[in-house]
């Protein structure tokens, strides 16, 4: 170690004309980098992230995105790649037998972009979509789960039920039903499902809505947790883990955050 300089390392970066960036480090050493596709919603990657571009996926998440939501002004809603995956999974979902269902909705930001991508309103299905319309309820959270289901309740959340029922007044085949979940899935005679979307932000019925619908799902249909691998929810984590556990079912962490499971 004698007569050596330790300092700290340092990097040169040169930004090139097609986005990608050149790096020299003070050993003369030089690397490329690809442009940022996406980095946004706890995701960067400098992966192809194509889907941004099209027409058709643009339109949907702006139906999606301007539907009345508190979380911020709708052009700096960035969950594009979350989005994505609902749309991507409720299109595989299309040609399977049964319904389609989202548990906690809030305004519609994921279920009306699934509905304009897919155009719902043509399809031989139901979507069913289920929430309380005013937030978490609290009663059913876990201990450490009340502090950040108050905290969105006071920021995010409201009564939500007329808007939802006007974003999709155009869409006859959506059924918006009002309450808690499980009670409030025993009052749909359900046959089989297609698609299942669960965002409640809460363990309890999250996992109850698993077990309601485990045993309706159609072979190959997708079903997406939104919170699965967020790590401000890892209660939900643990508590739908056990529930695969007992279920048999194998559960796809995404780096978006969501889980995937395909029935």
């Amino acid at each position: 170690m004698s007569g050596q300089s330790i300092g700290p390392r340092y990097n040169i970066e040169f930004p090139l004309a097609d986005g990608r960036r050149l790096i020299k480090d003070q050993d003369g050493r030089s690397r490329v980098t690809m442009p940022v596709s996406f980095d946004a919603d706890g995701l960067r990657t400098e992966h192809s992230s194509s889907f941004l571009s099209s027409e058709k996926f643009r339109e949907a998440y702006s139906a999606g995105a301007n539907t009345g939501h508190r979380i911020c002004p709708p052009e700096h809603l960035h969950i594009e790649w979350r989005v994505y995956i609902c749309c991507w999974a409720a299109t595989q979902a299309l040609s399977l037998a049964g319904d389609f269902v989202e548990c906690g909705v809030s305004t519609g930001i994921t279920s009306r972009a699934v509905a304009e991508y897919c155009d719902f309103g043509t399809a031989e299905k139901t979507f069913y979509l289920f929430d309380t319309f005013a937030g978490v309820p609290l009663d059913q959270a876990a201990d450490d789960e009340v502090a950040l289901s108050e905290s969105k309740n006071q920021r995010h959340y409201f009564d939500s039920y007329s808007l939802v029922l006007e974003s999709f007044k155009d869409f006859p085949n959506v059924e918006v039903v009002k309450g808690k979940v499980p009670e409030s899935l025993e009052t749909v005679p359900f046959g089989a499902v297609a698609f299942l979307h669960v965002d409640m932000n809460i363990a309890y019925p999250e996992v109850a809505a698993l077990e309601h619908f485990w045993p309706l799902l159609s072979p190959g249909a997708p079903v997406v947790l939104d919170d699965y691998g967020s790590q401000a929810h890892v209660s939900q984590k643990s508590a739908i883990d056990d529930w695969a556990t007992r279920s048999g079912a194998n559960i796809l962490l995404l780096p978006t955050g969501q889980g995937l499971i395909i029935r």
